[in-house]
């Protein structure tokens, strides 16, 4: 992870005290590594695969084209919104504590592509409330597309969060 600097991370209470990233450097890293390896590092806006504007590790909130962020404002930011996401998405679960690392690094990082709204409203959620990682795991891959299509990419992205899944299941 040549792109990646712990240091830049910000992950304090302020923004979630909550936060299980917050408290464990170790369940950050492989957050920051799961969810910066398939987003990938562009310093400059562009247009994802559905001509959002997109910056840094896959960012999409405020991004206007001609944007240009440095290498440490992308990994402070990304830092920021995984425990943002990992905050909205413990809000939709029963018991998050309560899952395994595993599994949890792998529902933060589709919360992270899909956003809060999506994962609370779907049937991972849903399963993961009612005691089935299992299952959850594997409703992972329901979540391949953008703009109505498959897409080659988050085919493969949701397989490998699936096996993640379900190796701590």
């Amino acid at each position: 992870m040549k792109w990646f600097n712990p240091s830049k991370l910000v992950t304090t209470s302020k923004v979630g005290g909550g936060s299980r990233l917050s408290k464990s450097k170790t369940l950050m890293l492989a957050a920051v590594a799961l969810v910066g390896g398939y987003e990938g590092l562009r310093t400059t806006a562009y247009r994802d695969v559905v001509g959002i504007p997109t910056v840094c590790f896959g960012e999409t909130r405020g991004v206007k084209m001609g944007d240009r962020y440095s290498v440490e404002d992308c990994q402070a930011m990304l830092g920021t919104a995984l425990v943002e996401f990992e905050t909205g998405m413990r809000k939709c679960l029963v018991a998050p504590d309560a899952i395994k690392d595993k599994p949890y690094t792998a529902f933060l990082s589709v919360t992270y592509n899909i956003g809060t709204g999506a994962f609370c409203g779907s049937s991972m959620a849903r399963l993961v409330n009612a005691g089935d990682i299992r299952g959850a795991c594997d409703a992972l891959l329901k979540w391949n597309k953008a703009g109505g299509r498959v897409i080659a990419g988050l085919t493969r992205r949701r397989q490998e969060e699936r096996a993640l899944c379900l190796d701590g299941a």
